[in-house]
């Protein structure tokens, strides 16, 4: 993965966590003004309002609506995770070409990305194919975050231990743990082999839980229930068997 792709990732994550901050303590509402409040955040506050009250409370529906949510961008997520998948097989070859144009001279890094592209060529692999499903489903994930932030009903209400308007240390950290996991899976066979991507690895869950604690329960609870499906999703497309990088165990 390179520096600008990695960026990218890094950047993605930081919209999805602060996006709702510029409008987090206006509550949505039908008044609500702006394309983006009207049709994606409102939406959203009345389909998680929908749901909570058909199965009987707001934590239980934001745990139903997220599952939903996830369900519908599965197969942008199948694309991407297969695009990762071959993006790791191609990675032994990736590296000896690297080893070979060791030089930075623009000539020789020039050479460098004929081969690499033609390598690309020769599996069929699109290096874009693993960025578009991540822009689709920024607007969709965004979306959710904030409705869940805005929804003014949300924190009145409790779920389990905790209230879903207050922070919760616990649930923080365990949003946290399973996003490591899920990380983890995800990365795994490739980590060891570019630093930048470990780093990614205790960067997000490290994030993760700085931002549980100090933000509404209702978001951590979105996190978790998240971070549990990626990581079924990703053990059933890629297998129990998938080899594990030894040098995050």
């Amino acid at each position: 993965m390179s520096k600008r792709t990695l960026s990218f990732l890094i950047l993605a994550l930081f919209s999805v966590l602060l996006a709702g901050c510029t409008e987090v303590n206006q509550e949505i509402t039908a008044d609500s003004e702006g394309f983006w409040n009207e049709y994606v955040i409102y939406p959203f506050s009345q389909f998680i309002t929908a749901t909570s009250n058909l199965v009987g409370g707001y934590g239980l529906g934001i745990v139903v609506v997220t599952i939903i949510i996830r369900i519908i961008i599965l197969p942008l997520m199948i694309k991407q995770t297969k695009s990762a998948k071959a993006m790791q097989m191609v990675q032994p070859e990736m590296q000896k070409l690297r080893e070979k144009y060791k030089s930075k001279d623009a000539q020789t890094q020039q050479k460098l990305q004929q081969e690499t592209m033609a390598l690309f060529q020769k599996h069929g692999i699109n290096p874009l194919a693993g960025c578009f499903p991540i822009l689709v489903q920024m607007p969709i994930i965004i979306g959710l975050y904030q409705a869940i932030m805005r929804t003014a009903e949300i924190k009145e209400h409790t779920f389990l231990w905790f209230d879903l308007g207050s922070p919760d240390i616990i649930l923080s950290i365990l949003a946290g743990v399973f996003t490591f996991f899920q990380q983890k899976l995800m990365m795994a066979g490739t980590a060891n082999q570019n630093p930048q991507l470990a780093m990614m690895l205790w960067l997000m869950p490290i994030m993760i839980i700085i931002f549980g604690i100090t933000l509404p329960a209702a978001l951590s609870l979105y996190w978790v229930v998240g971070s549990i499906f990626m990581i079924v999703q990703t053990l059933v497309i890629n297998g129990p068997n998938k080899v594990q990088d030894p040098s995050i165990m």
